[in-house]
């Protein structure tokens, strides 16, 4: 889109608010990861991506590093309709499973892995993918047990990539 979407204006604040507070809501605590200087003013903490170029598989990776929890929830900054229950769901139906990580697909049935939770040991897989050159996060997910949760629609986890798509979100 050609700016930080993260910054973007977005019901009384920035988009990265409106998607940080959905996780906190769901998962009790939210970390953002980036340039720290960039996001220190949104109250939030913020952590420096240790994997720089390798796009969100390295922001999952920096965050699965720098976290305590066994399961962690995974957001992108540019999912307007994201909502805490959502989320929720998710995090309840990984604790269930015996996977390494858990996302939603929508009709396409292709996984969504920015909108997805993620056990704490799956750093491992994801290490091992983004050291063979992978630097997409859905195929990383092959080197994981992931189990997947279909949903009807992808308005839960639908991204904003261009301004034709913010244009609908930017009046609300």
């Amino acid at each position: 889109m050609g700016c930080d979407k993260a910054l973007l204006p977005f019901r009384g604040g920035r988009l990265v608010e409106w998607v940080a507070r959905a996780v906190g809501q769901a998962a009790g605590s939210v970390v953002l990861v980036g340039d720290p200087r960039r996001y220190e003013h949104l109250g939030y903490p913020a952590i420096a991506d240790l994997y720089p170029g390798a796009g969100p598989l390295g922001g999952i990776l920096t965050a699965l590093r720098h976290t305590s929890a066994d399961w962690n929830v995974v957001a992108a900054c540019d999912m307007p309709e994201l909502s805490a229950e959502f989320l929720g769901l998710l995090l309840d139906a990984a604790e269930r499973s015996a996977a390494d990580a858990l996302a939603p697909a929508g009709p396409s049935g292709h996984p969504e892995p920015l909108c997805a939770v993620y056990h704490r040991h799956s750093r491992r897989g994801l290490e091992r993918a983004l050291g063979r050159g992978v630097r997409s996060a859905r195929a990383a997910l092959g080197e994981l047990r992931t189990a997947i949760v279909s949903v009807p629609e992808l308005t839960p986890f639908q991204n904003v990539n261009t301004p034709e798509d913010w244009a609908g979100y930017a009046a609300k």
